[in-house]
C-alpha cells in the first residue's frame, strides 16, 4: 500500500533530511483513516458500471490528457507541498496518484499567501514526446516532463495578465495559450472578465505573436457573465470550440461553450447554455450534489468524448467540508454542440463506465468508501502527505516505524507562516481519524497532535499541550479567525504527570458538520472529550477559499520559559 514514495529530490529532501530526535519532538506511530460516503446506501453500481466522484475529497479544477491508452490528469493544489499532484488511469475510472509535478523548493515561493493562494487551475497536454503544465501561481507559467511522473521542470514564466491558461495543440502543430484576464476596455461590471488567445513557441518556451480577446464577458454579455474562466479549446469537425466555467466557483457555477471556424474567432454562444450546472436544482434536495463546472474533455480511441469536471457533495445548503471533487460523465453531442449534462438534471453518482478496458481496484482507492493505516515504516512518506507551504529546514524523519516530528515556532493560524505539519485530504463527509503520540509538553503553548485544516483561520486541534500549568488532552478550535491563534479550548481533560511521553491515542470522528473528540491512554479503551461539536467552522461556506480539509500530525513550541518540573 505505501510502495510509492516521494523521490529524493520531492518532500524528503527538505522535510525528512537530518531531523534528530530532541526534547519537544513528537513521534506519532501510526495514522489511521476510515471514510464512508453519506450516499453509501445509494452507491450500488453493478459491474458495468462506477461510482462519482472517480477522485474523493479535495481534487479541484481536473485537467485531463489522453497519450495512446494511458490517461493522466492534474488538480489544483495551492499552497500544499508537493502540489499539482499527478494521477494515472487506464480506462478513465480507477486511478492512482503517480506523483507531484510540484516537488522542489526551486519550482515554486508561498511565502506569505494565504492557504488558497499558489498554485490554480493547471492544464496538461502532450506533444512530440513532452508533456507541458501550464498553471498560476502569482504568476501564469510551464512546465515540462518527458514522464508525467516527474521529474518536472522548474517554472518558466509568461508576462501575459490573468489566470487559468490552458495550452492548445492545433492540427498544423501551432501552440496556442488560452487564459482569463481583464476585459479590453473598462470593465462593464463588477466580475467581468475575458478569454484571451496567444500562440506559444514550445521551442523558446515563450510567447509570440498578438493577444487577442476572443470572448468578452462569456456566454451573453447582456447577461452580465460573473467571471469567466479556465478555458480550453478542442477543435473537431471544422469547428474550434472553447469551453470555460463561468458564475464564480460557488453554488453559481457552471460550463459554457462557444464555437468558431477559426481560432482566433468570432465565437459563436451556444444557445443552450449552460452545458454543464447544479445551480437550477432546489438547495434543500438530498444528496446534493453542487458547484458544478470546470470541466475538460477527453476523447476516448472509440471516438466517444468524456468530460472530467469538479462539484461538491453536501450534508446542507451549500456545505461542504471536503473540498471540490473530480467526476467523470459523458459528453453528447446535439447539432454540432457538446453538451456534459441537461439542464435540470442532478450529476448521477452511479452511471455507465467508458468502453474501455476495466482495471483491478486499486489497494489504495481514490474513490468510494475506503480506508487506510500508515504505520510509518518505510524511508519515505508517501506522496500523498503534504505541508503546507515549503519548509525551510528539515521538520520529520521516519525511524523505528515513528513519524518523529520536530517542533516548530512557525504556528498554525500565523498567516504566510509553515507550521511542522504533515496531512493527508478528507475524502469523505463521514470519517474517523486516529493517531498513537508520545510526546511531552515543557512551557504554555507547548502542544502536538491531530490538526484538521481549512484554513490559517479555520481549524481544529486534539491532542496534548500545557494548559493552566499542567499538561491536558485539548481540543480546540478557530473559526474564521475570531479566537487567538491558537484557538479556543472546548474540551480538556487532565493526564497525569507519569503519563508524559507515554503514548496517548487520539481519534476524530467525523460526520459532516459535526464531530467527536476521544483520546486513550490505553490502546482502544476510549474516553469522550467532547460529543456531536460543530463542524461548520470548517466548510468552504464559512471558511471561504478553494481547498478542502487536510487532516494530519502537528507540533508546535511555545514561546515561553519551561514549565516547573518538566525540564
Amino acid at each position: 500500500m505505501y510502495s510509492k514514495f516521494l523521490s529524493a529530490m520531492a518532500m524528503a529532501a527538505v522535510l525528512a533530511s537530518g531531523v534528530s530526535a530532541h526534547a519537544g519532538d513528537a513521534r506519532f506511530g501510526h495514522f489511521s483513516y476510515r471514510g464512508k460516503s453519506q450516499e453509501s446506501a445509494l452507491l450500488k453500481p453493478t459491474r458495468g458500471q462506477f461510482i462519482n466522484p472517480v477522485i474523493s475529497g479535495y481534487a479541484p479544477d481536473p485537467s485531463i490528457e489522453r497519450v495512446g491508452d494511458d490517461y493522466f490528469m492534474v488538480m489544483s493544489s495551492f499552497v500544499h507541498f508537493p502540489g499539482l499532484p499527478i494521477y494515472h488511469s487506464r480506462d478513465l475510472v480507477t486511478w492512482r496518484q503517480i506523483g507531484n509535478a510540484i516537488e522542489r523548493p526551486s519550482q515554486a515561493d508561498f511565502t506569505g499567501m494565504k492557504v488558497s493562494g499558489g498554485m490554480m487551475a493547471p492544464a496538461i497536454s502532450y506533444h512530440d514526446g513532452l508533456y507541458y503544465i501550464v498553471c498560476t501561481n502569482r504568476k501564469n507559467f510551464v512546465i515540462t516532463a518527458k514522464n508525467p511522473a516527474g521529474p518536472w521542470s522548474d517554472p518558466v514564466y509568461f508576462e501575459f495578465d490573468g489566470i487559468d491558461p490552458s495550452l492548445f495543440w492545433d492540427e498544423d502543430g501551432k501552440a496556442y495559450v488560452v487564459n482569463n484576464g481583464n476585459p479590453q476596455g473598462p470593465a462593464l461590471y463588477e466580475g467581468h472578465r475575458s478569454i484571451w488567445l496567444q500562440q506559444f513557441d514550445p521551442k523558446t518556451a515563450t510567447m509570440t505573436g498578438p493577444r487577442r480577446e476572443i470572448i468578452n464577458g462569456g456566454a451573453d454579455l447582456s447577461s452580465k457573465p460573473f467571471w469567466t474562466e479556465a478555458p480550453h479549446l478542442y477543435r473537431k469537425d471544422g469547428y474550434y470550440y472553447l469551453i470555460a466555467a463561468q458564475g464564480g466557483t460557488g453554488d453559481q457555477h457552471s460550463e459554457v461553450v462557444f464555437r468558431s471556424r477559426a481560432i482566433t474567432g468570432p465565437y459563436e454562444n451556444y444557445a443552450g447554455n449552460p452545458i454543464l450546472t447544479q445551480r437550477d436544482l432546489p438547495e434543500n434536495r438530498p444528496h446534493a450534489i453542487g458547484t458544478a463546472g470546470h470541466a475538460d474533455f477527453v476523447q476516448t480511441p472509440d471516438g466517444n468524448w468524456w468530460s472530467v469536471f469538479l462539484a461538491t457533495r453536501n450534508y446542507g445548503p451549500d456545505l461542504y467540508n471536503i473540498g471540490r471533487e473530480t467526476y467523470l460523465l459523458p459528453v453528447t453531442w446535439k447539432d454540432g454542440w457538446p453538451v456534459i449534462l441537461e439542464q435540470g438534471k442532478t450529476v448521477p453518482f452511479v452511471l455507465e463506465r467508458p468502453k474501455l478496458p476495466a482495471s483491478p481496484r486499486p489497494s489504495q482507492p481514490l474513490s468510494g468508501d475506503y480506508g487506510y493505516t500508515d504505520e510509518f515504516n518505510g524511508g519515505k512518506l508517501g506522496m500523498e502527505w503534504m505541508s503546507v507551504r515549503i519548509p525551510a529546514t528539515a521538520r520529520y524523519q521516519l525511524a523505528g516505524g515513528d513519524l518523529l516530528l520536530k517542533a516548530s515556532r512557525e504556528a498554525i493560524g500565523d498567516i504566510g507562516q509553515v507550521p511542522s505539519f504533515v496531512g493527508r485530504k478528507q475524502a469523505h463527509a463521514i470519517a474517523t481519524v486516529s493517531t498513537e503520540l508520545r510526546y511531552k509538553a515543557e512551557r504554555a503553548g507547548d502542544r502536538a497532535g491531530l490538526v484538521a485544516m481549512q484554513s490559517d483561520d479555520a481549524y481544529l486541534f486534539l491532542g496534548v499541550q500545557w494548559l493552566d500549568g499542567k499538561q491536558v488532552v485539548a481540543l480546540s478550535v478557530r473559526k474564521n479567525g475570531q479566537e487567538p491563534r491558537q484557538g479556543r479550548v472546548v474540551a480538556s481533560a487532565p493526564l497525569a504527570q507519569s503519563a508524559a511521553g507515554k503514548p496517548v491515542y487520539l481519534k476524530l470522528s467525523i460526520a459532516g458538520g459535526s464531530l467527536s473528540a476521544s483520546y486513550a491512554v490505553r490502546r482502544n479503551a476510549w474516553r469522550d472529550l467532547a460529543v456531536r461539536q460543530d463542524a461548520t467552522f470548517l466548510s468552504t461556506k464559512q471558511a471561504g477559499g478553494f481547498v478542502g480539509t487536510v487532516i494530519g500530525l502537528y507540533n508546535e513550541q511555545g514561546g515561553q520559559d519551561a514549565a516547573p518540573g518538566l525540564r
